[in-house]
């Protein structure tokens, strides 16, 4: 591994504070995005990842939503305070990208593949980290932020029905994009005897 892939995976932070402030064009971020997809292993090279990505009003609507189905939640609106301020952070973001897993795809390699059936949707699983792990990186590098969000499947019925999702999709992730406003906070690790056994 080189030096500058190790730099890279230390970029890739949670951000929070992210704003609009992205010099890259659209056009060339969504190539990126795309590019990202495409070269990101998948089990029998299935690609049962799918991305839907969010820029502008799109992304507005989505925290907006969010926020709205939450406070509709809230059994008590004083408290809701806290979360009103993290949606809002993730709104001032640039963009949103929602990651699903294609179900079909998933069901017809479990027909397939007998030996392997209880395996695809952990691999499905699998493919959505390492997919998310390569937009994040690629992102880190172009200096843009971001934070992977889990509000599914409490926004996925809304989500469908403004993006026209494909039932057989199911959403995994939100990850919310932007420039980097403030850094991530100091990153702590555990031991090495917790994590690693090493024999030579």
């Amino acid at each position: 591994m080189t030096t500058h892939t190790l730099d890279l995976l230390k970029q890739r932070r949670s951000i929070y504070a992210l704003g609009r402030n992205v010099s890259i064009p659209n056009d060339k971020l969504i190539t990126l995005i795309k590019e990202c997809l495409r070269q990101s292993p998948t089990p029998f090279n299935n690609q049962s990842v799918r991305v839907v990505i969010c820029l502008g009003a799109h992304h507005e609507k989505i925290w907006d939503t969010t926020t709205k189905i939450l406070k509709d939640m809230s059994k008590d609106e004083s408290k809701f305070a806290a979360t009103q301020a993290k949606m809002d952070g993730f709104k001032a973001g640039f963009g949103t990208i929602l990651f699903y897993n294609d179900e079909t795809v998933v069901e017809n390699f479990r027909k397939q593949f007998p030996p392997y059936e209880a395996n695809f949707p952990i691999w499905a699983e699998q493919s959505q980290g390492i997919a998310q792990q390569s937009v994040w990186v690629a992102l880190a590098e172009q200096k843009i932020g971001a934070s992977l969000q889990h509000y599914n499947p409490l926004i996925d019925a809304k989500m469908t029905e403004f993006f026209e999702i494909p039932p057989h999709w199911t959403l995994r992730a939100e990850m919310v994009i932007g420039s980097i406003e403030a850094p991530a906070g100091e990153k702590s690790f555990l031991p090495e005897e917790q994590v690693f056994k090493v024999f030579q």
